[in-house]
């Protein structure tokens, strides 16, 4: 066995690894990079980029199919799975492509290919062919999608959507199991692809949203197009040839029984720190087997041990996990020097379905009790109308007294624009008047927004 001496030694090469990495070298620190799986992060492989390849699919076919509510009437629509699954299947791998290149460009001494497992908080090996001492380590291991033991014995009828990325073709019917974000978008394109698509939530909440009204204007919305049960219970499920049998049900509904060719898990995902051997270090777990770590500088405890990324489970978004990596990396490279608290941005995410959803800043849950609020409804206004994606809410929280702008959730058209202008407006500290001030074109749906941050100066008597 091989001995490699390194400053920065960090085990798993997606987002947050890599970016680990540079700003450790930037810092004038030694590295190694490790990975057990394949190169290519999860967002380029199996995440954001071939989600969306499927949602445009889904988006063309939708507005072919609703073209005649403009008065265009598109014959014969043939919506071909296979070429939809090639197009998603090229252009991820192109993307990974980019990502493959980077790897390419890292001297073949500061790679490493194998699982890692601690000896102590410095010492790793790498399978049984390395032995890695390093003066600091950065953890930026990404997670899994969690598969329930009562999905095992239905074998390759229970997917995830790393799997769904692989298909050559589109099938006949799929039962998604959540309504986060991978299964509103993921279920939602495949309805839209002429998939017979059923999405089960055991729960109430969709999208991630906390804004009550916020969220009945989402569910609304999604229930008129979806096919979307909430607090559905699954009480059984077999294989019966190559289906799925599912058993659910949901309050005051008798029970439901029926088959789909897959069920798609979207019910989370879990860190990968099983097998890392934290045991052997100094590294306090908690009951659930992950790390206590400091938010501000990704520091485990008082260890020469760093965690960044979507293993530390709190933000699954890529220009999280490359944030979690600059400040992993750089920490890790001034250890056992002056480590800082890194500068972080404000809160922003996404949900790619139609409507879109969007939060930034302060959620509805964690605004002050005497928060000022601010809405707009799309169903009347002007851009959404004439586009007819009039449908959702949009709110928006200020301080009282101060008037600054606090954040805001929403559903609606073209969110993905307006929530990074907002976002803005919450890094900026900007105040509710400083944003009314703003040019507002005419046509936009952004005059929506300016309708909503009216009402909202209303509440502050501005």
């Amino acid at each position: 066995m091989r001995t490699v001496k390194v400053d920065v030694a960090i085990i798993g090469a997606g987002t947050a690894g890599m970016t680990a990495r540079r700003a450790a070298v930037k810092a004038g620190a030694s590295t190694v990079l490790i990975e057990d799986g394949p190169y290519g992060t999860t967002c380029a492989r199996v995440g954001c980029m071939p989600s969306k390849l499927l949602i445009a699919a889904a988006d063309a076919a939708y507005g072919a199919s609703q073209a005649s509510s403009f008065g265009v009437h598109v014959e014969n629509v043939r919506i071909d799975g296979a070429e939809v699954m090639q197009r998603v299947r090229s252009e991820r791998d192109r993307f990974v492509g980019f990502v493959l290149s980077d790897i390419d460009h890292i001297p073949e001494d500061e790679k490493l290919r194998g699982r890692a497992r601690f000896v102590s908080d410095t010492v790793l090996q790498v399978d049984g062919h390395t032995r890695v001492e390093a003066r600091s380590v950065v953890i930026a291991t990404g997670t899994r999608p969690n598969v329930p033991d009562l999905y095992e014995h239905v074998g390759d009828r229970a997917i995830v959507n790393d799997d769904v990325f692989d298909w050559e073709d589109l099938p006949e019917s799929v039962l998604v199991v959540g309504a986060g974000v991978i299964g509103l978008e993921l279920g939602q394109a495949l309805a839209r692809l002429g998939v017979r698509t059923r999405i089960l939530q055991r729960s109430q909440h969709v999208g991630g949203l906390r804004d009550p009204a916020v969220y009945q204007s989402a569910v609304a919305a999604f229930q008129s197009e979806l096919d979307l049960c909430l607090e559905a219970a699954i009480l059984g499920m077999r294989r019966v040839g190559n289906e799925v049998e599912v058993r659910y049900q949901q309050p005051g509904v008798p029970e439901v029984t029926d088959r789909f060719d897959y069920v798609l898990l979207a019910a989370g995902r879990i860190p990968n720190l099983d097998g890392l051997g934290l045991e052997n270090t100094s590294v306090e777990l908690d009951e659930r087997g992950r790390p206590a770590y400091d938010p501000a500088t990704l520091q485990v405890g008082e260890a020469p041990i760093f965690i960044a990324g979507d293993v530390n489970g709190v933000l699954p978004l890529l220009h999280e996990a490359a944030d979690d990596g600059y400040i992993a990396g750089k920490n890790a490279a001034l250890y056992p020097g002056d480590v800082q608290p890194g500068r972080r941005r404000a809160p922003l995410s996404i949900v790619f379905s139609d409507p879109q959803l969007a939060a930034v800043g302060l959620r509805f849950n964690e605004l002050p009790s005497d928060a000022a609020i601010g809405e707009v409804d799309f169903s009347n206004q002007g851009r959404s109308r004439i586009m007819l994606k009039n449908r959702g809410k949009l709110r928006v929280y200020a301080e009282r007294g101060s008037g600054v702008f606090l954040g805001a959730e929403m559903a609606g058209p073209a969110m993905e624009h307006i929530g990074h202008l907002l976002a803005w407006a919450v890094q900026q500290k900007l105040t509710v008047a400083q944003m009314l001030a703003m040019p507002f074109y005419h046509p936009v749906v952004e005059e929506g927004l300016r309708t909503a941050l009216q009402h909202l100066a209303k509440e502050l008597a501005i």
